[in-house]
């Protein structure tokens, strides 16, 4: 693996994670992350998502117009939302009904936008896909810690429901406490705020932790 690569993978998954740090893409974010099977669906569509967009734009970026990049990277990512739906409305049906609208809105998703003109049309395919795959997997990451946080907060219970992705029969549910204390609030749009400070509080923590450590 390359400097190049460590550095991209880095950026991605944490120094320069778009959710904890670039703070894009809130409205899926907060929106779906209501328990761990939504935030896994949607996170791994995301993935998908950019590492195929910032392909497109990597590998068409020498014969767009300045003045028509913008209009045609939104074209490239509604292409690869397209093709991500229809798999999963062919492949995990309960899972695209459960997504929504929210699905369909990756397109203006600011992550992927912001990758495609930042980086993806600057650089060649391989790195940009890398890009892409390290910004997903930084924001499906984050994705699936706010939605596991908020699930056991609200109801008790983790990994609730996989059968929307994994088919019928599938029962991984994992009951951490009596739902009869569970605190409601985490299933709410403040509560989606509130646990997501938390994160991002988590994180500055451990980054003043290592810059005071390892200088």
């Amino acid at each position: 693996m390359t400097p190049e690569t460590r550095k991209t993978l880095a950026n991605g998954l944490w120094h320069n994670n778009p959710a904890l740090v670039q703070i894009l893409g809130l409205c899926p974010l907060l929106a779906t992350s209501t328990d761990t099977v939504n935030a896994i669906g949607l996170g791994l569509a995301t993935i998908f998502v950019l590492t195929l967009s910032n392909t497109l734009v990597a590998a068409t970026r020498r014969w767009l117009r300045p003045e028509i990049r913008i209009p045609v990277f939104v074209l490239l990512i509604a292409g690869a939302v397209t093709v991500v739906e229809i798999l999963i409305q062919a492949l995990a049906y309960p899972l695209y009904q459960s997504l929504g609208i929210y699905l369909a809105l990756i397109v203006t998703n600011c992550v992927i936008i912001a990758r495609a003109e930042a980086y993806a049309a600057k650089n060649p395919v391989l790195p940009a896909a890398i890009d892409g795959a390290a910004m997903g997997t930084g924001f499906a990451l984050v994705l699936i810690l706010l939605g596991g946080l908020r699930e056991i907060l609200a109801t008790g219970t983790l990994l609730a429901g996989a059968d929307r992705i994994f088919g019928a029969g599938t029962d991984w549910t994992i009951r951490l406490y009596d739902s009869e204390h569970h605190l409601i609030l985490a299933a709410l749009p403040p509560g989606a705020f509130l646990c997501y400070g938390l994160l991002i509080a988590g994180k500055n923590v451990i980054d003043t932790y290592l810059k005071r450590h390892h200088p």
